[in-house]
């Protein structure tokens, strides 16, 4: 399977949760097996039909709001096309709104090493590595994210959101040093210590 494949859209904002983020409802299954979100299986175990097969699946029931059942059926597909790309970063999504943030962190990671220029695996990463409290990998990952997709509204509140943490937790035991991840130099002729806002944030970020 080639990495064309569609990727179920969605990536709400970082407030909201996470890559999935407004993904979901809770519909109804659509044929895949019996309450709603368990997928179908062969005689032999294994889900019934192809790889492609199994990810349709799986990126459906994701969509549907079922992301327990979608990770099984994405983790068969990863398991036999563990190159592709896009079957991985479905399945780290499915991961992350199932609430298993180390995994969907790994599997965003490998995305984003194969492709460094995929920025929503970069963003995912970065919530991911939010979730697990690295907030200083979570703000290099969602700088990039922003970097290569600056218009993108979620991008830019998720950094927010990480760099407001990490300024918070620098308040503790003082200012932000220039090079610190989190770090935001004053604009020109800024009044005050380093670290612009009353917040620390920028509000530009």
């Amino acid at each position: 399977m080639d990495d064309g494949q569609e990727r179920v859209d969605g990536g709400g904002p970082a407030g909201s949760g996470g890559p999935a983020g407004a993904i979901g409802g809770g519909a109804p299954s659509d044929g895949d097996g019996p309450g709603g979100g368990v997928p179908s299986q062969s005689r032999s175990g294994e889900p019934a039909g192809d790889v492609y097969d199994w990810f349709r699946r799986g990126a459906r029931l994701l969509a549907q709001g079922h992301p327990a059942a979608a990770e099984q059926l994405l983790s068969r597909a990863v398991e036999a096309e563990p190159h592709s790309r896009s079957i991985r970063e479905t399945l780290a999504r499915a991961q992350f709104d199932a609430g298993s943030y180390a995994a969907a962190l790994e599997n965003f990671r490998a995305v984003a090493l194969a492709d460094p220029a995929d920025d929503y695996a970069q963003f995912g990463w970065g919530v991911a590595a939010a979730r697990l409290g690295d907030f200083e990998t979570s703000a290099e990952h969602l700088a990039l994210a922003v970097a290569m997709r600056p218009e993108t509204d979620h991008y830019r509140a998720a950094l927010r959101q990480t760099r407001a943490t990490l300024a918070a937790r620098a308040g503790a035991y003082g200012l932000l040093l220039p090079g610190a991840p989190g770090y935001l130099a004053p604009p020109p002729g800024a009044e005050g210590p380093a670290g612009a806002g009353p917040d620390g944030v920028d509000g530009d970020a």
